[in-house]
């Protein structure tokens, strides 16, 4: 068993190796490098594209069920109201926060905000109605300052600012496309009259052509939304989604 073998300071060794330790306080007593931020009390500073708690403007939405639709986690149901009109509901016991619906969403009816920390009392709770996206959230803060992690010379440290930082982002207008559904193919339409009994808008109805003794659909298409929900729904699959012509 070979013995350890200490190597012994002199005084002048120990005296630099207890400045050297000494200097790190104050340095960090002065500009700490921590990477600790002190929650609640300070709040670290997010992006504005955090996917955070969904927002809902009633006034945009179209009721198209895209949201509903590409929702992986299943989340969002449509919830029928008082004006016959389908909006969305969130239960936040399922959502991924992927904001597929986000970026789905061609009215920019729902958009993210910076809120990641909810509290919910039961499971029941976690399915946020229709009616509670739209009202901001009830919002308790302790924080007094906002932390934003910073990469200087190769060094990343802490910068605080005494300030909050909003919650509440402005939405990013979509880019609006003027879409309209269009049949590619009447003589396959075999008059099930799915598409007008789902379309929101009114814009499709059914005419008997006495002629031939067919049922024909008509698109108006100055109703039309262009959210795409008849070309979902389409059995024989011969409605499109076309830009529209001015």
């Amino acid at each position: 068993m070979k013995k350890v073998i200490v190597h012994e300071q002199g005084l002048g060794e120990k005296v630099v190796r207890h400045a050297r330790a000494i200097g790190v306080s104050m340095k960090e007593s002065v500009y700490p490098l921590t990477a600790t931020v002190f929650y609640p009390r300070e709040r670290k500073k997010m992006p504005p594209n955090l996917r955070g708690y969904l927002m809902f403007e009633i006034e945009k939405c179209i009721s198209c069920w895209e949201c509903a639709f590409i929702c992986p986690a299943n989340a969002i149901q449509m919830k029928e109201a008082p004006n016959r009109r389908y909006y969305p509901t969130v239960d936040y016991g399922k959502c991924i926060f992927c904001h597929f619906c986000v970026d789905s969403c061609s009215s920019g009816a729902l958009y993210s905000t910076k809120i990641h920390d909810v509290a919910y009392r039961d499971m029941d709770e976690m399915l946020t109605l229709t009616e509670e996206m739209i009202e901001q959230p009830e919002i308790i803060r302790e924080d007094k300052r906002s932390v934003e992690y910073v990469i200087e010379r190769d060094d990343m440290h802490l910068k605080r600012r005494r300030e909050q930082d909003t919650l509440f982002v402005e939405p990013t207008p979509p880019v609006e496309i003027p879409m309209v559904s269009q049949c590619i193919d009447r003589a396959s339409c075999i008059g099930c009259r799915v598409c007008e009994q789902v379309c929101e808008h009114g814009a499709i109805s059914s005419i008997m052509d006495t002629a031939r003794n067919v049922l024909r659909m008509k698109i108006d298409t100055e109703r039309c939304t262009g959210c795409g929900l008849c070309v979902k729904e389409c059995s024989m699959q011969i409605l499109r989604l076309v830009r529209k012509t001015r």
